[in-house]
């Protein structure tokens, strides 16, 4: 005979859009949400929508940082919680809370573990030239991304994908497994998997920026438009900020660029010429097209910041002559 399902009670530990998303499909089912632990607005580095949206669907709000206290453990054992949702949230959960719950905690991560544990998997994947890409539900344990794994779902990384869109893509992907993970923590919490991770595979990733945020305009065309479509989630703001080019005694942002498939005619880093989207720029193998820079505070188009002769790169301070084109 199959088990019936029952209703969760469930503390959501979320922030961003991935957490908005589980918020309102909590709110939509027959699960009881006890809290939602989120940033307050007000917070530089994040938005507060997750508590807004928690805050006028009736919900129970509690700061982030909670997690970090231990004391929260008794508030789940007074609730009878039965499942800690985290989603996209970087707070480290206390040990005695991960312990407190009746089934577990469960956190869903935007990338495929064990591979790409740490912050910022989408980004990492494209900056790398990854093919593929993947979301994943695992049980929390008290390290980081380690715990065995629920639930994965691996998509191809798409030739325009940026960290935005495929940020975005993760949380598309991710809501179907937290879903699958509810279904089956009410009918049957023993059915839910548990795949130990093989960590010799393991590659963590902390919220540095590669290169410190410089572009190097010696490395092939590829690798530097890979790290402008990783950077990329304009119009909102990037985890790395807009990857960054010294113009002569000045700094600019690189917004946005693409290949151009033709040879580089002058050394890395050298404008050889505009055109209506943008500026051509030297690589070391290929040039590519540079379209929207930022530039004292502005979004702009490469063309009407940059010009011919200019060299682009770290501690660059000086103009060359103009290049025949």
């Amino acid at each position: 005979m199959a088990n019936q399902s029952r209703s969760l009670n469930v503390l959501l530990v979320a922030e961003e859009s991935a957490g908005s998303a589980a918020l309102r499909y909590l709110c939509s089912s027959d699960h009881r949400v006890v809290a939602v632990l989120t940033t307050p607005p007000g917070d530089p580095q994040r938005s507060g929508a997750c508590w807004n949206a928690a805050q006028a669907l009736g919900c129970r709000t509690l700061p982030a940082a909670s997690v970090t206290d231990p004391r929260l453990a008794a508030m789940v054992h007074e609730e009878n919680v039965d499942i800690v949702l985290n989603v996209h949230s970087l707070y480290l959960i206390a040990r005695e809370i991960l312990e407190a719950p009746h089934i577990g905690c469960f956190n869903l991560h935007p990338g495929p573990l064990p591979r790409y544990a740490g912050r910022n998997a989408p980004s990492w994947a494209i900056y790398r030239g990854e093919q593929e890409h993947g979301v994943t539900v695992h049980h929390m344990i008290p390290a980081v991304d380690a715990g065995p794994i629920a639930y994965q779902r691996r998509f191809s990384i798409n030739e325009d994908d940026t960290g935005l869109s495929l940020a975005t893509r993760c949380i598309i992907e991710g809501q179907p497994l937290l879903r699958k993970l509810l279904e089956s923590a009410a009918s049957d919490p023993r059915s839910i998997p548990r795949s130990a991770q093989d960590l010799t595979r393991r590659e963590y990733f902390n919220g540095k920026v590669p290169g410190g945020g410089w572009l190097d305009f010696s490395r092939p065309a590829r690798e530097v438009v890979n790290f402008l479509r990783a950077a990329c989630y304009h119009p909102f703001r990037s985890p790395w900020g807009h990857p960054r080019a010294s113009l002569g005694h000045a700094e600019i942002g690189i917004v946005t660029g693409s290949l151009t498939h033709t040879p580089a005619v002058a050394p890395p880093g050298v404008v050889t010429e505009l055109s209506g989207t943008g500026a051509v720029v030297c690589c070391a193998d290929e040039s590519i097209l540079v379209h929207k820079v930022r530039s004292s505070g502005d979004y702009r188009n490469a063309a009407d910041v940059l010009s011919p002769g200019t060299i682009l790169g770290p501690g660059a301070e000086s103009i060359l002559p103009a290049i025949p084109v």
